[in-house]
């Protein structure tokens, strides 16, 4: 999960950032626009929607991941009679990820709101008056995102030792107890 989860992210920020650029640059759309700020105002919209569907999915994965992992955690412990430890560190790792996966997908609404509020092509009066909301919006919003997916990247790989820890001590007992035969394993992995 750390790998995939630094690729997505890293995915979610940079149409983050070419959403942001393109809408510095795309030109002035309140006075007279031209055709090319016009297409440029389009190209913005659609690579904001892209940045939006991103930072929901990557901060989607974080949740799953934090479900599914703090459940298999619990049913492992209880199975193998292990220290319990390990799934209330998991569980304190899930809430403070919660919060914060959230709050990013929150705070990407919440831009597109906002540049939504500041479309002329809406036909509404005074939209010029959003565009600097948006701007402020979308600026905070890049940071607070991009913070949300550092938190839960250095949750995620203190989760992934918790992970790691549960695994050694299942094989530890496992070996103990000979449900871990060498000539089952070797036998299993020659099979096809």
């Amino acid at each position: 999960m750390t790998r995939i989860l630094l690729t997505l992210a890293s995915l979610a920020m940079i149409l983050l950032i070419a959403a942001l650029v393109l809408g510095l640059s795309m030109g002035n759309l309140y006075e007279d626009p031209s055709q090319q700020t016009l297409h440029w105002a389009t190209v913005h919209r659609l690579t904001g929607v892209a940045a939006a569907l991103a930072v929901v999915f990557v901060e989607s994965v974080i949740v799953t991941y934090f479900i599914g992992t703090s459940r298999w955690c619990k049913e492992v412990v209880e199975t193998y009679g292990l220290d319990p430890s390990a799934v209330a560190a998991s569980n304190r790792l899930k809430r403070r990820t919660f919060p914060w996966a959230l709050g990013g997908m929150l705070t990407v609404v919440a831009v597109i709101a906002l540049g939504a509020a500041s479309d002329p092509g809406t036909g509404r009066p005074n939209t010029q008056d959003w565009a600097d909301w948006h701007l402020v919006g979308a600026l905070a919003g890049v940071l607070l995102i991009g913070w949300s997916f550092v938190v839960a990247w250095n949750n995620v790989f203190a989760n992934h030792r918790i992970i790691q820890d549960v695994i050694a001590q299942v094989a530890r007992i496992r070996r103990e107890r000979g449900l871990d035969d060498a000539s089952q394993t070797d036998h299993a992995s020659s099979v096809p």
